[in-house]
């Protein structure tokens, strides 16, 4: 997590410097751009700057960024001119095209450094306001990144060739500096994003296309920012004061991929109607969540022995809120997985139930929970990350909003509530003594282990068990084949209908 957490502030900031506390002078713009540098833990260099009465143009513009665990960034801008607009605000530009460099900490996976060209014929950057509080609005026609070089562990090149190509871009920027705080508010939009990977795989000279496509992309991130040297440990930073809160959403995408090795050819389309992203940190919380809905992929291949596996859901999503610093009080925690109405293509069902015995209605499992905890250090240390490192905490309540799992004809659904004791960890073996209760609703079960034994895919006497159990520790419920039983956590023991089980 701090790895990410720091590689991702750290490329913003690098990105967003090349506007950085513009005032109503070029001058000041290039001098308060090169402190923001500064205190991001980036350096300049150049070969020339030259003034004059309104306008300050750059040339030979190096900068480059080393951090903590071993990885590097460099830009290199031939030509930066800020000039005054004659009505308050300066336009910033630049050249149409620049090359970075990147170099990743040794790992055993990934590449170890990657060369990449930025093309952005058309950008205008224009800025106003004062050198505390400043307005950044940013126009582009077509914004593309190039991979030029990727290599691997051992620093030999990979056959690959890629490239990101984002068309009608807008972006404002509104940047408040207070002492080394910076604080940010941000929107962005572009009409369309394209994404096209191609490569050859070393090891066995397979092949691999892939293009991905988005539409009407649009995110937003407020922030407060600090000096380098705080930002080095994300623990540091965040009970300093450090936040940042990311959103994201896309409409319509397509994705294909083609992939070629020792098996034979394998296609693979798909496509969604939109999405979203969030993520957030602050000394309160760290929440990361996505989602995709509308989804429909196929796959085909020497491999499958049909035409094509067809999968598609409603919606699937992810999304998880724990706290982000230690505390004394247990604080709030989330945890959300979903996935609405998937299906599957009718050959697939075909293979172990030709006759359609079991019924075909879309499945869907959905598990939403929320409860309090704390953590009793920071998580965010380098050494609470460590291999085999298990995070301290304790775990105070836990609701169970929603647990849900509709397939094949049955359903299975639960809600409830538990509260833990810590200082009880033994009466059931390690975990904190539990308090609460949980109600089950079950529907469909019995015709599913009919159509099972059916299908011969449940024995007798295996379904018969089923039945017992079910028996034994549910009641009738409402609807015919529906029953519900009530568990609960109380005295010590575990409880199922009033009859105890543990």
């Amino acid at each position: 997590m701090t790895r990410m957490l720091a590689c991702s502030t750290a490329v913003s900031l690098v990105l967003t410097a090349q506007a950085a506390f513009a005032e109503v002078t070029p001058a000041a713009v290039w001098g308060n751009w090169q402190a923001l540098a500064a205190s991001a833990g980036q350096q300049l260099s150049f070969d020339n700057v030259a003034e004059t009465a309104d306008a300050v143009e750059v040339t030979g513009l190096l900068i480059t960024y080393n951090d903590d665990l071993g990885g590097s960034f460099t830009a290199s801008i031939d030509k930066l001119k800020f000039a005054d607009n004659g009505d308050g605000t300066v336009a910033v530009t630049m050249s149409d095209s620049y090359p970075m460099a990147l170099a990743f900490p040794a790992e055993d996976e990934g590449p170890s450094a990657m060369k990449l060209t930025v093309n952005q014929p058309g950008l205008l950057i224009t800025a106003g306001g004062s050198a505390t509080e400043t307005m950044y609005d940013f126009t582009a026609p077509t914004v593309s990144v190039v991979l030029d070089e990727v290599k691997d562990q051992a620093g030999t090149v990979i056959d690959t060739e890629a490239d990101l190509v984002l068309t009608e871009s807008t972006a404002r920027y509104f940047v408040a500096t207070s002492g080394d705080a910076t604080r940010l508010d941000s929107s962005f939009a572009a009409a369309a994003m394209t994404l096209n990977i191609s490569g050859t795989n070393p090891d066995d000279g397979g092949t691999a296309t892939v293009n991905v496509s988005f539409s009407d992309i649009r995110g937003a991130t407020k922030g407060n920012l600090l000096g380098a040297e705080i930002m080095a440990n994300m623990a540091t930073a965040v009970n300093n004061g450090f936040t940042t809160d990311t959103s994201m959403s896309f409409g319509a995408m397509a994705i294909t991929a083609d992939i070629t090795d020792a098996t034979g050819p394998t296609a693979i389309k798909g496509s969604a109607s939109g999405g979203d992203f969030v993520l957030a940190l602050d000394k309160a919380r760290i929440n990361y969540g996505s989602s995709l809905r509308g989804a429909q992929f196929t796959v085909s291949g020497a491999q499958i022995p049909f035409p094509e596996v067809a999968v598609g859901f409603a919606e699937t999503a992810f999304n998880v809120l724990i706290p982000s610093t230690k505390s004394e009080t247990p604080q709030d925690f989330a945890f959300l997985t979903k996935i609405v109405d998937l299906t599957i293509s009718e050959d697939v069902w075909g293979l172990f139930d030709p006759g359609a015995t079991l019924s075909r209605e879309p499945a869907t499992f959905i598990v939403d929970t929320r409860g309090t905890g704390r953590w009793s250090q920071d998580i965010l240390e380098p050494e609470a990350q460590m291999d085999g490192a298990e995070p301290p905490g304790e775990l105070n309540t836990l609701d169970m909003t929603q647990l849900l799992l509709r397939a094949a004809g049955a359903e299975v659904g639960a809600t409830g509530g538990l509260t833990f004791d810590n200082a009880d960890p033994m009466t059931f073996d390690g975990m904190p003594l539990p308090t609460g209760t949980i109600n089950v609703t079950i529907k469909g079960v019995n015709k599913l282990i009919d159509n099972l034994i059916a299908k011969g895919l449940l024995p007798d006497d295996q379904a018969m068990g089923a039945r017992m159990m079910l028996g034994m520790f549910t009641r009738p419920g409402a609807a015919p084949d529906e029953v519900t039983s009530v568990i609960e956590f109380k005295d010590g023991g575990l409880f199922a209908n009033g009859q105890q089980l543990q």
